[in-house]
């Protein structure tokens, strides 16, 4: 089972919404896309559902090609921000409508979702009406009512966004374990960089319509091929040092080390991570930030340094990677 979508593109007046999209998702994959607010995401599922249509490209499922077919026609299993239940029924019922409309026993589908309810951790709400749920219970109602389903692809539009931050780490890899479980594609939308390398396969990241990168977490966060992407993935966020030769050297913070020589730096400000402490330094080459021991003090002058082959070197105009080191600096 693959999706595919081939140069697919939307038109709103004069602007591209979402402009030339190729890629391909196969089962037991899961590709999560992530940008800025209005890079278009959204609407990139949205035209696979069938809910907006193409001015451009194709989409097909193992070579049926669905890009002007029905929603109802195209098997997808799609979970959107919004709840969407129907606030008469409870829990059970709201899950057991899809269910009972494709005709299975009572048996079976009182397994399967008391199964999903475990899962999701709703196993003692499955008679509440979803007006006396949280707003992250109803969104894990949401989410259960479209892992009930037997689509063909799996679409799923910032599934854990009303969750808490503890919540979401716990349910993440069960989550995960479930979709690729189907070996079902799965696409996937969020806002959140610790939920992109945690659920994905592979990663797209998105600008102004376009793909910028589309690689494994491990490539995109260590090999990106553009500044966008360097600073887009990451937190803390990259270093960007002065333009030099029209190019922009950076280096990420964990790469960063104190030394007896090499740039001076003034300390700015610190921040506790836990595991870590961030440091704000003031330098030549601008502001920096570089993580440390927590336990490290921190005088208010230091140098640092950092390792030439660990420096991504950028164009300055283009904002494409530039792979040779012979600007390389440190």
């Amino acid at each position: 089972m693959t999706l595919v979508l081939k140069s697919v593109g939307r038109k709103v007046g004069n602007n591209w919404i979402v402009k030339d999209l190729n890629f391909s998702v196969r089962q037991n994959e899961c590709l999560v896309v992530v940008g800025p607010s209005g890079c278009g995401k959204s609407s990139a599922l949205r035209l696979i559902a069938g809910l907006d249509r193409c001015d451009h490209g194709s989409i097909k499922i193992d070579d049926r090609d669905i890009t002007n077919l029905q929603p109802s026609e195209r098997a997808i299993g799609m979970v959107f921000q919004s709840y969407a239940l129907l606030p008469h029924l409870t829990v059970y019922e709201n899950l057991e409508l899809g269910l009972r409309v494709r005709g299975m026993r009572a048996e079976q589908r009182a397994r399967r979702i008391q199964n999903i309810l475990d899962i999701v951790q709703l196993s003692d709400r499955p008679n509440h009406l979803p007006s006396a749920l949280s707003g992250g219970q109803r969104q894990r109602v949401a989410l259960a009512r479209a892992l009930l389903r037997d689509p063909k692809v799996y679409l799923l539009d910032e599934p854990m966004s009303n969750l808490d931050a503890q919540l979401r780490e716990k349910i993440r890899p069960e989550l995960r374990s479930l979709i690729l479980s189907q070996e079902k594609p799965t696409l996937y939308v969020t806002h959140d960089q610790n939920e992109a390398l945690a659920m994905a396969n592979k990663i797209a990241i998105l600008n102004n319509g376009q793909i910028e990168q589309l690689d494994t977490p491990f490539n995109v966060y260590h090999n990106p091929q553009s500044l966008f992407v360097a600073q887009f993935l990451g937190r803390p966020q990259i270093n960007c040092l002065k333009v030099r030769n029209n190019t922009i050297d950076a280096v990420r913070p964990e790469n960063l080390t104190i030394s007896d020589s090499g740039l001076p730096c003034r300390l700015l400000a610190r921040e506790w991570l836990g595991n870590t402490q961030l440091l704000y330094l003031d330098s030549d080459e601008g502001e920096l930030r570089m993580t440390v021991e927590p336990s490290f003090v921190c005088p208010e002058r230091i140098f640092v340094q950092w390792d030439k082959s660990k420096v991504f070197h950028f164009d300055a105009k283009t904002g494409q990677r530039k792979i040779s080191n012979a600007n390389a600096r440190g």
